[in-house]
């Protein structure tokens, strides 16, 4: 767990300098969007796309993945 928190630290550092660097050069999030060819609002329909699509697949694998984890879980030996 202290490695995970270390390397999230360590993301966080990183992006937190890229993101001075980038305001210092008067650089927004929309001019890098507008360069790829998208818009804040495009981004944002194509992820509510992206969750209408992955709930209902998580919710039915889930169905099937929970029952099975649960009854390995139940009858796997106990550890010593």
């Amino acid at each position: 767990m202290y490695q995970f928190l270390i390397t999230v630290f360590k993301i966080a550092v990183i992006s937190l300098l890229v993101g001075a660097c980038l305001s210092f050069l008067n650089i927004t999030g929309e001019d890098i969007l507008g360069v790829v060819g998208l818009s804040p609002v495009q981004v944002w329909i194509y992820v509510l796309e992206f969750w209408d699509w992955a709930l209902p697949n998580m919710i039915l694998g889930a169905s099937i993945v929970v029952p099975v984890w649960l009854l390995i879980f139940l009858f796997m030996p106990p550890r010593a």
